[in-house]
């Protein structure tokens, strides 16, 4: 079959305008809607690069490349791309570790990965990770971002830190007594303002309005009552002379490196395609247009293999941003163009003034961001569910919480696999039958109502509902250790076989071969086609004999009489 790059990678924007729908109006439109998101993204990109264990500069740089790539190459006509919370834990932890060439390289090896997912089509297929391990890591994420901000909502000035989650919280117990009242007030104050604007205006984000009046606050009571605040310069006083963009640099890649960075940017990676396309589905609702999943993970791919190259962060479609970017009137990936932009000129002449913003206020911004992140509404509504879910919800967010975010996804995945399988297992079923029923649908040619048939004595009847999969292995093992003394023909109905794997047909081969050693004849019935074409790709139409493999039970049944004769 060829293959035609076409068919997976074609960006929304290149047919933009060959369409004639696009004029002069949705360009303003995607105008006004891209300088509004700019200013939302701002706070955010700040405080997910602090939160990361980065510069606030390489957060907003991350908003900068990536949200302009995922833009150009992406397949959404709405996604907005950026630094998300999501990417907070394992960014931080990455950064710990192997420092910023670590994440660098980590982060151009999820491109990589998620440019060959596109490739493969496996758009479509993420789309089925399941629910339960979404909500579970999404909720862990966002306890943990909400524990590493507590020490600056409280004014802590802590130096030795735990990094683990438990450790952290013990500290927090401990040093109670050395909460800055100062700092926790203005924290407090931020949230407020968030909750209360929020309340009445929905288009101007409560996060940007926080940040002015908290910041401003803090100028006035450090300039009248010299008050100091912990601000983004007393911890990256780099930025007050301002900053000029990057250029690209390049890491040192070795064969050691990507060994150790596999984990990291497989995580990245997946975590990068849940999210994106999530939002590019809860875009695709609200506005009914389509997004094309493939072209979209190719996009993400090429941003996070370019971004890095510049100090930037891991990134990815945002679910907020890209809900305002359609709130303000975004019509085509020309709001997220030229949100970056917006985002551009703010670095390259605003940034010397960031240095005067509270990092409780940061801090107030993230608690908002965690809980939003949190789906807690969702998290209680699971837990009524199945059992299963309801392990698989639990082990991943506590995973992700007290051990790391990679295992959470590596052992949830294997979890809900395990659990699946178990399902199919139930569902699937070996039954020895003492009447027989034949329905139209079975035998279309040899009645027309269902029709109970005579089971010759001497004849044993098996029939599987279900899968016939490696999960069937004890059940046929019980056919081969019950015979009754008078049985001379053992018919195994398999109608309801959608398929069969090799080690059902290994097991099927055995029970065969088992039963043939103690002078039992094996007929098969209701094979559907393509069961039968896995049959004879192993040969064991051959074994049992082309003669005893019928399509219906109907049929079966008449040969067994006539051997049965022959067998007197």
């Amino acid at each position: 079959m060829e293959f035609k790059l076409k068919s997976v990678f074609y960006p929304k924007l290149w047919g933009l305008f060959k369409k004639d729908n696009y004029d002069s109006k949705k360009l303003a439109s995607d105008l006004l809607a891209g300088v509004i998101v700019g200013i939302i993204a701002l706070p955010l990109a700040i405080a997910f690069g602090i939160a990361s264990g980065v510069t606030p500069a390489q957060g907003l740089i991350t908003a900068i490349v990536a949200g302009f790539l995922i833009s150009f190459f992406g397949g959404s006509d709405f996604l907005i791309g950026g630094p998300t919370g999501a990417f907070i834990v394992i960014v931080a932890g990455i950064v710990a570790q192997y420092g910023m060439d670590g994440l660098i390289v980590a982060t151009i090896m999820a491109g990589v990965i998620l440019i060959l997912m596109g490739l493969f089509r496996l758009g479509a297929v993420i789309r089925f990770i399941p629910y339960p391990i979404v909500v579970g890591f999404t909720a862990g994420i966002a306890v943990t971002i909400f524990t590493t901000q507590v020490k600056d909502f409280l004014g802590l000035t802590a130096t030795d830190m735990p990094a683990n989650f438990l450790g952290q919280w013990g500290y927090y117990f401990t040093h109670l007594k050395d909460i800055n009242w100062t700092e926790f007030a203005m924290s407090c104050a931020g949230l407020l303002v968030i909750i209360v604007w929020q309340k009445f205006i929905k288009k101007i984000p409560g996060s940007l309005i926080a940040l002015i009046v908290i910041t401003a606050a803090g100028l006035v009571l450090n300039k009248v009552w010299g008050v100091e605040l912990a601000t983004i310069g007393t911890k990256f006083p780099e930025l007050a002379g301002g900053m000029a963009f990057p250029t690209p640099h390049a890491p040192e890649i070795t064969i050691e490196t990507v060994k150790h960075l596999a984990q990291p940017a497989f995580t990245i990676a997946i975590l990068c395609a849940i999210e994106s396309l999530l939002a590019a589905m809860v875009a695709d609702g609200v506005t009914g247009r389509n997004h094309n999943s493939n072209t979209e993970l190719i996009g993400e791919g090429i941003a996070n293999i370019i971004t890095p190259l510049f100090g930037g962060i891991p990134a990815t479609g945002a679910i907020a941003r890209t809900m305002a970017s359609i709130n303000n009137g975004g019509k085509s990936p020309v709001t997220g163009m030229v949100h970056a932009i917006v985002l551009l000129l703010i670095y390259l002449f605003l940034m010397p003034y960031a240095v005067y913003i509270p990092l409780s206020c940061l801090a107030s911004i993230l608690v908002i961001v965690a809980y939003n992140m949190s789906g807690w509404r969702t998290f209680r509504y699971l837990l009524r569910g199945d059992k299963a879910d309801v392990t698989v919800l639990i082990f991943t967010f506590l995973l992700t919480v007290i051990i790391d975010l990679t295992v959470a996804i590596e052992f949830g995945v294997l979890l809900a696999i395990v659990l699946f399988i178990r399902r199919v297992m139930q569902t699937s079923q070996v039954k020895e039958l003492d009447t027989l029923t034949s329905t139209e649908d079975e035998e279309k040619d040899q009645m027309n109502d269902t029709y109970r048939l005579d089971i010759p004595k001497g004849v044993d009847v098996y029939e599987i509902n279900g899968p016939f999969f490696f999960g069937l292995a004890s059940k046929i093992e019980d056919i081969c250790i019950n015979r009754k003394n008078e049985t001379r023909i053992r018919i195994i109905r398999m109608r309801k076989v959608p398929f069969i794997d090799s080690t059902g047909i290994n097991n099927l081969r055995s029970l065969c071969q088992r039963t043939k050693e103690r002078g039992i004849i094996v007929v098969l019935s209701g094979v559907n086609p393509d069961v039968l074409k896995t049959l004879k790709k192993f040969g064991v139409d051959k074994e049992i004999g082309q003669d005893h493999i019928f399509p219906h039970i109907v049929p079966a049944l008449e040969a067994v009489r006539r051997e049965l004769e022959t067998l007197k």
